[in-house]
């Protein structure tokens, strides 16, 4: 495994690296206070071609990999972006991935060249409030009528839903059966402007800039042609998304702990107490050394994750590491960086404080440290399930 970057993924990194700087820290804490969607940024990286970057050559899209995907993202959230900008593009990159997969070819003509030009949005309709982690309890249901589906249930916790035209959403079609849980579930893409859904927007304590959804879906009519694939395995289909999402969402919170220790060693050069920056001291020093290894570390993991993505190996090991571990050493560094700068890591205006709330996240979502120990011990390990 070699994971030099080569020429061209250096130029992609060095491209999105100069698009991200110029939306500054500022732009990103105006947008997360006034709770604004950050269109310009979001514009500007359609307009250079970067939504697409995973999506098939034959739709518009860059035909990139996972490696090449990640990298952007890491890149956007190290501006100072963070969940904030991230959150804006990477259910195009991750989310549609089952549609490329799994969907009918009219569906990938409908949907991915509009994602790939930005004029569509997508959100990715799975977590409900009586289920969580468990998706083999979801109790939405599509129930077969002529022409298609009366779709009846909610959603929580789903991000960009307000400014989405469709959503790639998970249904039971079937009663679930204990003995086979995860059949029985279908893919539906639904129009999110179908009589019968409403929606609330979730107060939450960061990534204000892009909003989650609760989403009722009372009798919604989802035409036959809307299902992705053959009914009863939309989970398998799910899958395809897991090893993706995760990976890329590791590499975010690599971002965010490069931009957290970046502006806490900036601080630690430039504050003066007792006559010395205060960097000059071990117990500022060294703390902060330690997450630039953590980070280091962790990286190596979520580069190996996305080429054994790329390889078209199994990674499901690799890829919940990389989430863990990425997760762990981003929120560590961001936490660091509001010690480093005492008092007023608390104030807005040294924008620690927005990075440790945007890092807070990655160690819940898209899946919980304690189920990826879970995945761990039970599938890496051979230790007996627990859940």
């Amino acid at each position: 495994m070699d994971f030099t970057l080569t020429e061209d993924q250096q130029a992609l990194r060095e491209g999105v690296r100069a698009l991200a700087a110029k939306f500054d820290d500022d732009y990103w804490a105006r947008c997360d206070a006034d709770h604004e969607f950050p269109w310009d940024f979001y514009n500007a990286l359609a307009e250079g071609g970067w939504l697409g970057i995973a999506i098939p050559e034959q739709y518009g899209g860059g035909g990139l990999g996972i490696t090449e995907a990640a990298l952007l993202l890491e890149e956007v959230a190290a501006s100072g972006a963070g969940m904030n900008g991230c959150s804006t593009i990477h259910l195009t990159i991750f989310g549609l991935n089952t549609i490329v997969k799994h969907g009918s070819e009219e569906q990938r003509e409908e949907i991915l060249p509009g994602a790939v030009d930005g004029s569509l949005h997508v959100c990715f309709a799975v977590t409900e409030p009586d289920a969580g982690t468990d998706t083999t309890r979801i109790s939405t249901f599509a129930r077969k009528v002529d022409g298609g589906y009366h779709l009846r249930g909610r959603k929580v916790w789903i991000t960009k839903a307000g400014y989405s035209q469709k959503a790639v959403l998970i249904a039971r079609t079937s009663p679930r059966d204990d003995e086979r849980p995860v059949d029985g579930m279908s893919l539906f893409l639904v129009d999110m402007d179908s009589p019968g859904i409403t929606m609330n927007p979730i107060p939450k304590l960061g990534r204000n800039a892009v909003p989650s959804y609760e989403i009722a879906f009372d009798d919604v009519f989802v035409p036959e042609s809307a299902r992705v694939g053959e009914e009863g395995k939309g989970f398998r289909y799910l899958l395809d998304g897991l090893n993706p999402e995760r990976i890329l969402l590791a590499h975010e919170a690599l971002g965010i702990g490069r931009a957290s220790l970046r502006r806490a060693v900036q601080y630690a050069q430039e504050r003066v107490v007792f006559d010395r920056p205060i960097g000059q001291n071990q117990g500022i020093a060294f703390p902060l050394a330690e997450c630039a290894m953590r980070l280091d570390a962790a990286e190596l993991v979520a580069r190996q994750a996305a080429w054994a993505y790329d390889q078209g190996l199994p990674c499901g090991r690799e890829a919940n590491m990389a989430k863990f571990l990425c997760a762990d050493a981003g929120f560590k560094a961001a936490d660091q960086a509001v010690q480093t700068h005492g008092g007023m890591g608390y104030a807005h205006e040294y924008h620690v404080e927005r990075y440790f709330r945007e890092s807070r996240i990655l160690r819940l979502a898209p899946v919980s440290q304690e189920m990826v120990l879970n995945y761990i011990s039970t599938h890496v390990l051979g230790l007996p399930k627990s859940y």
